[in-house]
């Protein structure tokens, strides 16, 4: 018998003064039974970070040919994709040929940083992805966030974040090692 996502409930409150974004989102997330809370608390901070009334979480790793998040336009555009850990040199390269911009949160330490030495050459060409990674103490103090129902304020100012619940208080700072040029804009 397969496994079940494991569900939880997020009631994430953003406040990004580098965008004009104030709003207060009730989140469910279906934690896959392969995921583990590391990977499922950078995803609901790639939420915060791109957060809007049209950002959604996909099925996820149950399906390869959607990415973790994602923005669609009213036509049903990709307009936002989001990929969180150290996803293939193929898969990007589909993603951003159909989505107006890319987004991925590496994390894992030196395994990041290995996995960015082997793609970057390959994905240098494309000027719709972003790649940002996460030093590995963050992602851990991410997950030590978990709980089956979470209240997150996040603050977001000057390309940094802060995530907090009632006892905790984590500073995230997304190293850039790679910035978009989107297009249409």
């Amino acid at each position: 018998m397969a496994l079940k996502a494991t569900i939880f409930k997020a009631e994430l409150t953003v406040s990004d003064t580098d965008r004009g974004y104030y709003a207060t989102h009730a989140l469910t997330i279906a934690r896959h039974p392969s995921e583990t809370d590391e990977r499922m608390m950078v995803r609901l901070l790639a939420f915060a970070l791109h957060a809007s009334d049209t950002l959604q979480f996909t099925k996820g790793l149950s399906t390869e040919d959607e990415p973790d998040l994602w923005q669609k336009s009213l036509t049903d555009e990709i307009e936002l994709w989001i990929d969180v850990g150290l996803p293939d040199e193929k898969h990007l390269r589909k993603a951003c040929g159909r989505a107006r911009q890319v987004v991925v949160y590496a994390y894992g330490g030196s395994k990041a940083s290995l996995w960015w030495e082997r793609v970057a050459d390959a994905l240098g060409r494309f000027d719709n992805l972003s790649i940002f990674t996460l030093p590995r103490e963050t992602s851990v103090a991410l997950a030590a966030l978990t709980q089956r129902g979470m209240t997150i304020a996040c603050m977001i100012t000057d390309g940094s974040a802060w995530l907090s619940d009632a006892t905790e208080n984590i500073l995230v700072e997304p190293a850039a090692s790679m910035t978009a040029h989107v297009r249409g804009q």
